[in-house]
């Protein structure tokens, strides 16, 4: 039996559900976690029988403060847990006139705000120990938006910098940090959006098992940004290097000349 241990958030089904899988395929004990207890003591039976290791399921609504605040002292305390994969999101696919208070702040709960307690409950115990992985699962849309969804691009965006910055300030700590930014994939998040699976075009929709697999792949190539669909890799290095050159340009006291007439 392993002594190292991966807690996945929003695991009993989907991308979540699939990690579990392949993590514990690894040899990793696992600590999984969803609201959904049925479901997910199912999956931990499933997994602890076919793999040889410990499922261990936690019941949790991570949209709830107080949940939120159980996972971190888990994350804080459990010395065995060497993996985080923050897993866990939702998305109201609609105009922002028309998304409601509740629908936006959930996204901005679970998305953002967990997901960041999360990793900061889990850094200190992992530089600590002078190793760890966080696997935080953005989007695509973290880079661009459509006029369904300004409120998810935002809360994916910000997954992207947070990510990014912490690679850059745990470079040294020997702690990784994987983000991974699927495009479509085959899960349940779709149907509770508001735009329909079934509505999607078929050649464009991933599964949830390639998609793990490509960013389990990319996270062994030591890909520490990964787009499990995007076959031209330059693509993302030219994006960068263009963000970068655009960020250097700020960098000035004065108004753009463009500016400097009106």
């Amino acid at each position: 039996m392993t002594s190292k241990t991966a807690l996945i958030t929003g695991a009993s089904s989907g991308i979540g559900a699939v990690y579990a899988d392949r993590l514990a395929a690894r040899g990793y004990n696992l600590i999984l976690v969803a609201r959904r207890a049925e479901r997910l003591e199912a999956l931990c039976a499933q997994l602890a029988n076919a793999h040889g290791v410990k499922a261990e399921p936690v019941v949790a609504d991570l949209t709830l403060d107080q949940d939120v605040a159980r996972i971190e002292t888990l994350l804080a305390t459990r010395g065995d847990v060497q993996v985080l994969v923050n897993n866990a999101g939702i998305a109201r696919l609609a105009p922002a006139a028309q998304t409601s208070a509740n629908d936006a702040q959930a996204q901005i709960a679970l998305n953002i705000t967990a997901l960041t307690r999360l990793t900061q409950a889990a850094v200190p115990a992992f530089v600590a120990k002078k190793q760890g992985l966080i696997i935080n699962i953005a989007s695509v849309l973290a880079i661009h938006s459509m006029a369904i969804s300004a409120i998810y691009s935002g809360t994916k965006a910000f997954v992207l910098q947070y990510s990014r910055g912490l690679q850059q300030e745990l470079a040294d700590t020997g702690v990784r940090v994987q983000l991974v930014l699927p495009a479509s994939t085959a899960t349940e998040l779709w149907d509770l959006s508001g735009v329909p699976l079934a509505a999607l075009n078929k050649s464009t929709l991933m599964t949830t098992e390639h998609m793990v697999d490509a960013a389990l792949a990319g996270l062994d190539q030591g890909e520490t940004i990964t787009w499990p669909s995007v076959a031209d890799a330059s693509l993302w290095d030219k994006y960068d290097t263009a963000r970068s050159e655009l960020f250097a340009s700020t960098q000035a006291g004065t108004p753009a000349p463009r500016y400097q007439n009106v």
